[in-house]
């Protein structure tokens, strides 16, 4: 019996995490900083811009930090405007705690149409295994359909930022490419 050729399939390279981005033009990322204080001038945004610089090290084109004050209906219009520029990535930091006016989950749950429960349980296991604070935070991750965007809601501590991005962007562009219909 004559053996068949095997078909070749073209591949294209995978790019995931912090890895160095492809020839392809930058997926699209927004950052929304959540606090009143900063967003009053009270204080300087310390999380927003390294949150930016992580995006940017991982080839991912972000502007710098949106910085609006704490409250489901600031963060419900901050992530909409970022999905009205392009963003297919879009981190918050902040209001994600027990406090009154921590309402980042609550404005993101308007904008999510999927969760995506294993992102937001990852960033809290490593946050408590660093701070026992960490358990504490109610952050989100979700998609939003049909926008092809991924939305994750980090604390706003600049160490809850540092360990977070890594998680984020270890996923980021696989969910984008699922999105947008990309193969497993």
């Amino acid at each position: 019996m004559p053996s068949r050729p095997t078909p070749t399939v073209p591949s294209r390279p995978r790019v995931r995490g912090m890895h160095a981005p492809d020839t392809a033009a930058p997926s699209t990322a927004a950052v929304i900083t959540v606090s009143d204080r900063s967003a009053s001038g009270e204080r300087s945004d310390r999380s927003g811009p390294l949150a930016v610089a992580a995006l940017r090290d991982a080839g991912w084109a972000c502007a710098e930090p949106a910085v609006v004050a704490d409250g489901d209906d600031s963060v419900e219009a901050a992530l909409h405007a970022a999905l009205g520029s392009g963003a297919r990535l879009i981190v918050t930091t902040g209001g994600t705690g027990v406090g009154p006016r921590d309402r980042t989950p609550e404005g993101t749950a308007r904008v999510i149409t999927r969760e995506l429960p294993g992102i937001a349980e990852e960033l809290r296991r490593r946050g408590a295994a660093e701070k026992p604070g960490g358990m504490l935070t109610r952050g989100l991750a979700g998609v939003v359909d049909p926008s092809g965007a991924l939305v994750v809601n980090l604390p706003g501590s600049t160490a809850a930022v540092t360990s977070g991005m890594p998680v984020v962007l270890s996923v980021a562009r696989h969910v984008v490419d699922q999105l947008a219909g990309g193969d497993h």
